[in-house]
């Protein structure tokens, strides 16, 4: 009979994936790539030959970042990657390509985010927008 591995808690469960290569989500919704070269109590990660990935609809781009230092608190999700084992539908692009198709979908969500808060307003259900009001209260001299 073969024991199970004892369970590590918290941010030492990661020492099992030092130097394989990880996908990590932060909190600001970034996507990087890279190998974990190390890690310490408060889950602040290295990685090395990282690389930001932007994904847009079926397409992604992959930015070079280099060797980069993640806080652990900023760390939603982190996990080992193995690109060879998944069947890959999603289809690689430039650098500039897939900036170019973030910020279009960007624009049409902002777009799409304006036309709907005017629907609401035009039904009364928002009230009308306030132009150049200051939200701090101070007034200028």
């Amino acid at each position: 009979m073969e024991l199970p591995e004892p369970f590590l808690p918290g941010a030492i469960s990661l020492l099992e994936q030092l130097d394989k290569k990880m996908m990590v989500v932060l909190r600001d919704g970034k996507t990087l790539v890279g190998y974990l070269r190390t890690i310490d109590q408060f889950a602040n990660l290295v990685l090395h030959n990282t690389v930001e990935r932007i994904y847009v609809d079926n397409y992604y781009g992959d930015i070079i970042r280099g060797i980069f230092l993640v806080r652990g608190e900023n760390v939603v999700l982190a996990g080992e990657m193995d690109e060879d084992e998944r069947p890959n539908t999603l289809i690689q692009v430039t650098v500039a390509e897939i900036l170019e198709m973030q910020q279009a979908k960007f624009n049409a969500k902002k777009e799409a985010d304006a036309a709907r808060s005017e629907a609401l307003r035009a039904r009364g259900k928002l009230p009308p927008p306030r132009e150049n009001v200051d939200i701090l209260g101070d007034e200028p001299y």
